[in-house]
């Protein structure tokens, strides 16, 4: 076995409890330690990456009990491709938090840890249960990093964000229950064996499990009508733990895949695809919602979570479509559009901390200290997030487009794709507008002191996520060439089951 399938939970989970016990009023030294480490798990991301690049599925046993009766933890393209969307984030997140507004609460670098511990393992568990364990880590977490600063609007919305989660980590128990219950396991690969062999009288009892499953991931991944607690979560989290989040609305997208694409697919016998035809019309119905508020919104936050939604939505139309195109769409979309929001969240937090008391309000206000490059850097990142070339998010739109056009909804999923996108540059445009271009100069009072200075890391981390777009588009080809492989390697059940379960286990399977 490979240790250092392991090491991207190991590792921030240690350096959690270091943080913690050690440094805990000492926030210099947990800067250094934090950002260290964050750049080591990007290191262990990249080599993991490579190492999956060969396309075999690595699976490590903990305890070295057998599956499927240990906890498996499982590397393949696709878990290796999501810890390196989240080691990047991750690093220009820490880099912008310690420019100082980490200061601003007790307990950032430990929390933020512990967070990355949380989605880690999320993306490597091959054990159902254990997703939820992941998710109630990360949960917890991001619970704490949400009211890192305080203030009545925050506390009152990271309220509400608890009161969704908790009923979703209900909802999540009962449908492992039912699972286990018709099905005598856990196992990701064992449950895509037995399912397809389970007793006619418990068909409608592993059905209702799994369709309980897709409720909590599309709650996770704010699939309409489930996206609501979003943008109020999202707007009111501070703005680099909002850039953080971004990953997580991917966690829902990835468990869609990996539960709903390989366990529930089309080879679970009676319950195959038993959440296929609820994706697509959902999906189509997240664009419309997302694209709606980024109209209608009147704070630049609002707008921000308003296009993740919007985004979620592109994302999931690909993903809807549960074959190997689809998913190639999909998983290029979804680097773009994690890298894309956490870019505009980073921008949105300077453009407030420079407006004095009118924050992200889309109102006329004084001239913005720093407005050049301030706008220059809202403008790219809009630009990458609406879509528009030469960008990352006009090729993601495009292989979205493409993979749909065979589908029976190809002119619904069309129309709306286009149509919103078009709304949300409109949302854009009107915000970069008001706040660089309709400067009121005659407004001299909570005028923004001139001198206000912008910290370099945040430049540096808010430029690198840029950079990384611009990335994505320069390698567009060798980028989909992997999310290709990754996508046929997805479709490939029969392959996953062999290597967690072992080739005896294909005889249950009909070969």
């Amino acid at each position: 076995m490979n240790h250092w399938i392991i090491a991207p939970i190991i590792l921030p989970a240690l350096v959690a409890a270091f943080l913690v016990m050690a440094l805990s009023h000492d926030l210099a030294r947990q800067r250094l330690v934090s950002t260290a480490a964050t750049g080591l798990l990007l290191a262990t991301a990249v080599g993991l990456f490579m190492l999956a690049s060969d396309g075999t599925t690595r699976v490590y046993l903990l305890g070295n009990w057998p599956a499927p009766f240990g906890i498996v933890m499982v590397l393949d393209r696709l878990s290796a491709l999501m810890l390196l969307i989240t080691a990047v984030l991750a690093l220009a997140v820490v880099v912008y938090a310690c420019g100082g507004w980490d200061a601003k609460g007790r307990h950032f670098h430990a929390l933020f840890q512990f967070q990355l511990m949380g989605i880690c393992g999320a993306f490597l568990t091959g054990d159902a249960f254990n997703l939820f364990v992941f998710f109630e880590v990360m949960l917890i977490a991001s619970y704490g990093l949400m009211l890192h600063g305080g203030g009545p609007y925050r506390l009152r919305a990271g309220f509400h964000y608890v009161a969704i989660n908790l009923v979703g980590s209900t909802l999540f128990l009962f449908a492992v229950g039912l699972i286990y219950a018709t099905t005598g396991t856990l196992n990701m690969a064992d449950i895509a064996v037995k399912a397809r062999s389970v007793a006619e009288g418990d068909v409608a009892l592993l059905r209702t499990g799994a369709l309980l499953l897709f409720l909590v991931f599309a709650l996770k991944s704010a699939l309409v009508p489930l996206h609501w607690w979003l943008p109020t979560a999202y707007a009111a989290a501070p703005a680099p733990v909002a850039a953080l989040f971004a990953i997580m609305t991917k966690v829902g997208a990835y468990s869609i895949i990996r539960v709903h694409g390989m366990v529930f697919g089309a080879e679970a016998g009676a319950v195959a695809n038993a959440a296929a035809p609820w994706v697509l019309p959902a999906a189509l119905l997240t664009l419309v919602m997302g694209a709606l508020g980024a109209l209608a919104t009147r704070r630049l936050l609002d707008l921000v979570a308003f296009s993740v939604v919007w985004s979620m939505g592109s994302l999931l139309v690909a993903v809807g479509l549960f074959d190997a195109g689809g998913m190639a769409a999909a998983l290029y979309y979804a680097v773009h559009s994690t890298i894309a929001a956490a870019g505009l969240f980073l921008v949105a937090d300077m453009v407030m901390q420079h407006r004095g008391h009118w924050a992200d309000r889309l109102t006329t206000a004084p001239p913005v200290p720093h407005a050049n490059l301030l706008a220059g850097l809202f403008f790219l990142a809009a630009i990458v997030m609406a879509g528009l070339p030469p960008f990352s998010g006009f090729i993601g739109k495009l292989l979205v487009l493409e993979a749909v056009r065979e589908a029976p909804s190809a002119v619904w999923a069309w129309g709306l794709i286009l149509a919103t996108s078009l709304a949300v540059i409109i949302g854009f445009s009107r915000a970069g507008s008001t706040l660089f271009w309709k400067a009121d100069v005659r407004a001299d009072e909570a005028r923004p002191h001139q001198d206000a200075r912008i910290p370099v890391s945040a430049v540096l981390a808010t430029t690198g996520m840029i950079a990384v777009a611009g990335l994505l588009t320069v390698g567009a080809g060798p980028a989909t060439g992997v999310f290709a492989a990754t996508a046929e390697q997805i479709m490939d059940v029969r392959g996953y089951v062999s290597a967690v379960l072992g080739p005896d286990a294909m005889i249950a399977m009909g070969r």
